[in-house]
């Protein structure tokens, strides 16, 4: 069996829909998404109607939750950490209808399955937290502090916007699949990962994918609120995240 696993969409259609292709070139039987859909993107509106058509398999993540459970409280905090996320999680909100909210609420915080002979756990940020963050060059005794106790033979995240990989003394298997909407790699394709499982074993492939970033930062821009503009910038020129 092959799956597609994407995460961290936020609401870059224009993303998506290359991604989608390239998944239908790798005839991809199942899509599953580790969250992230819409928060700070170009397309908030378009990308909930478009999802909400697709028969994928879905988890919360972190931001879907914020945008779920949108109070004062939680815009108090972005406004503290992240002041620019504040102002478009603002401007989200002019557009998120309570049903988009209901949507995003239901969704599970993790899953797993059996696949071919394969536990899988899907995850957003780590099993421990959906904001927690799995990136390249982490000790790998931290990882293995972070996967204690989960009996899957296979970890799949997202959050950070960066693919990577590990491999515990377990013989678990922890991988980052990248990000669609947002990457934060030098060169900022989109990215996502085909999964091969048979007889009990498995195959991981990141997959990168070009898009127009031009077009999806002026829609980025054209949001308006303060800060846009630097969202924007980050799609063509992304700040690199490090451990």
């Amino acid at each position: 069996m092959r799956i597609a696993v994407i995460s961290d969409i936020h609401a870059n259609l224009i993303a998506l829909q290359e991604v989608l292709k390239d998944i239908e070139n790798e005839k991809c039987e199942h899509i599953i998404c580790l969250g992230d859909l819409i928060l700070a993107g170009p397309q908030p509106i378009s990308i909930m109607d478009f999802i909400g058509q697709q028969n994928w398999t879905i988890i919360q993540g972190n931001t879907d939750k914020l945008i779920a459970e949108y109070s004062p409280e939680i815009l108090e905090m972005l406004k503290e950490k992240y002041p620019v996320m504040a102002n478009a999680i603002v401007d989200d909100m002019n557009y998120v209808t309570e049903e988009n909210q209901k949507y995003l609420q239901d969704l599970p915080a993790q899953l797993e399955a059996d696949i071919e002979g394969v536990k899988v756990l899907f995850v957003h940020g780590s099993p421990r937290a959906n904001n927690e963050d799995i990136l390249p060059n982490r000790p790998l005794e931290e990882i293995e502090e972070i996967v204690e106790g989960v009996e899957a033979d296979l970890i799949l995240c997202g959050h950070t916007h960066i693919p990577c990989g590990y491999q515990t003394t377990n013989k678990q298997t922890v991988v980052n699949v990248g990000s669609v909407g947002r990457p934060m790699t030098p060169t900022p394709l989109a990215c996502y990962a085909v999964i091969d499982f048979e007889n009990g074993g498995f195959n991981i492939r990141h997959k990168f994918v070009d898009y127009d970033r031009e077009k999806a930062a002026e829609q980025v821009r054209a949001r308006s609120f303060e800060g846009a503009d630097k969202l924007a910038e980050l799609l063509i020129n992304p700040v690199v995240r490090h451990v």
